[in-house]
């Protein structure tokens, strides 16, 4: 189960930081529709890690993956309130920016832990992953101001 679990964690890191890579992108192609169904998609990696940690005690998991699969479940969450339920325009706002570029970057840098425990494959797959998408991030928002 441990190995199954850990591989879980490492395709839901690689799955992750490949979507956000496409909504960066479609960002910059100026299309926001296909921007909205990827991050709708990006919503569904909420079941694979409540899963996550939910099974993360039976396998003596330790504090810090607590953190690591709760700050990615926070910003998911916060990305469903803000983005498809209350449809609120912040990023226009610096501090909530500020807030919820923090949050996204501690979320999907905890990922990186998350599937460092799939092995070294793994661990060298999202963080080159974490890289472009970090780098795609600071692109189009300072292209687009998104």
């Amino acid at each position: 189960m441990l190995k199954t679990t850990n591989l879980l964690g490492a395709l839901v890191a690689v799955v992750f930081y490949t979507s956000a890579i496409f909504v960066f992108i479609f960002r910059l192609l100026d299309k926001p529709q296909v921007e909205y169904w990827i991050g709708f998609a990006e919503l569904l990696l909420a079941l694979p890690l409540v899963y996550l940690l939910l099974t993360a005690r039976h396998l003596d998991r330790p504090a810090l993956y607590y953190v690591q699969i709760g700050l990615m479940l926070l910003w998911l969450l916060v990305e469903l309130l803000l983005d498809y339920i209350l449809k609120i325009d912040f990023r226009n706002v610096q501090w909530m920016v500020i807030s919820y570029v923090v949050l996204f970057f501690a979320g999907t840098g905890g990922m990186l832990g998350v599937a460092r425990n799939a092995g070294r494959g793994w661990t060298i797959l999202a963080v080159s992953l974490f890289l472009v998408m970090a780098a795609l991030a600071f692109i189009q928002r300072a292209v687009t101001g998104m």
